[in-house]
């Protein structure tokens, strides 16, 4: 069966070859948004609609903000990012993107898959992984742009998230909590049911993950999960961090999402939000070296001294949220609607 799906595939990649997503005919202007600014498209008079404010990068702690978004389509919608082992990909509308960090411009191609709903990715420890919300999987072949089906045996639907843990187990996080597989996919077990999961992270044996109730943590191999952050409302984002996790809730109480670290392998957490504006709407929080970066309805904002005060370095765009990404030390942001 994986012969036929690679001749397939194979198929598909030569057809694609002859008609390139990029457009080798237009040039876009070089868009440089500095520090405290905000980005805007450059107006040129009898010239196609170029590609701009879909995603942007920063290589210097965010004092500069550059526009990437050259070689994609213009009216693209992103769904979500992703950076592994110098790829960049985007996820939207017209299917998967890809681009080589390494290049100065970036070289846009569309990937090939069987499905173009895929909405998110998740790394594996051969290679990436791609799935959709109704429940199809998909493994890449490593030095190829090139997706085969995986986890066949895999029958939930509503999928929000997977993660393959460091000792090979692989969790996938539904509407109906998460199931797990020792087996590489073959077998799965139900190993949590109280409400959805979409967001999994690993450090040091411990996982973490958001809850339509909160934050839940695993010290077992996700056997068993306790909630650790629990608010009245749901579990936005778990981040790894220097030294522990951060995460992002929902509290009922204030009508506000609010912004947590922990220390102590996730068993507790103290609020780093004091400095940030108080919103419904805060999407991320990355680290970059000693710097913590919180994508918010205002902007992406900066702190230097671990969640204490707060610097707005890049002002929101079309009242959008960035979503933000880290690959070493450069930061990538898609401005998204609010509630993504």
């Amino acid at each position: 069966m994986l012969i036929y799906y690679f001749a397939i595939l194979l198929l598909f990649q030569t057809l694609f070859n002859l008609n390139n997503v990029q457009d080798k005919t237009l040039t876009a202007p070089t868009i440089q948004v500095v520090k405290g600014t905000t980005p805007h498209c450059l107006q040129q008079k009898n010239t196609p609609s170029l590609a701009a404010n879909i995603i942007f990068q920063s290589i210097d702690n965010g004092q500069t903000w550059q526009d990437i978004s050259k070689g994609l389509p213009s009216d693209i919608k992103p769904d979500a990012i992703f950076v592994d082992n110098g790829e960049l990909y985007l996820n939207a509308t017209f299917g998967m993107f890809r681009s080589n960090t390494d290049n100065t411009i970036p070289d846009w191609k569309k990937e090939i898959s069987f499905d173009n709903r895929s909405t998110n990715m998740a790394k594996g420890r051969a290679s990436l992984y791609s799935f959709t919300s109704s429940g199809h999987f998909y493994q890449k072949i490593n030095n190829t742009s090139l997706w085969l089906p995986v986890f066949n045996t895999f029958k939930n639907s509503l999928v929000r998230t997977m993660m393959e843990t460091s000792d090979g187990n692989i969790f996938i996080g539904c509407d109906n909590g998460i199931f797990k597989s020792a087996d590489n996919g073959n077998t799965w077990k139900h190993v949590f049911s109280d409400g959805w999961v979409i967001q999994m992270v690993e450090s040091k044996g411990v996982l973490v993950c958001t809850n339509s109730h909160g934050i839940l943590r695993s010290s077992d191999g996700g056997e068993n999960w306790d909630l650790v952050i629990s608010e009245g409302g749901v579990g936005i984002a778990a981040e790894i961090i220097d030294g522990g996790f951060a995460a992002i809730t929902y509290n009922t109480t204030s009508k506000t999402r609010r912004v947590r670290t922990s220390f102590d392998s996730g068993k507790t957490w103290q609020a780093i939000d004091a400095g940030l504006p108080a919103h419904a709407s805060i999407a991320s929080i990355k680290q970059v070296g000693k710097f913590y970066f919180c994508g918010h309805p205002d902007g992406i904002f900066r702190s230097s001294d671990e969640g204490k005060t707060w610097e707005l370095l890049l002002p929101a765009i079309d009242k959008k949220v960035f979503n933000l990404s880290v690959s070493d030390n450069v930061i990538y942001a898609v401005p998204r609607d609010e509630g993504c």
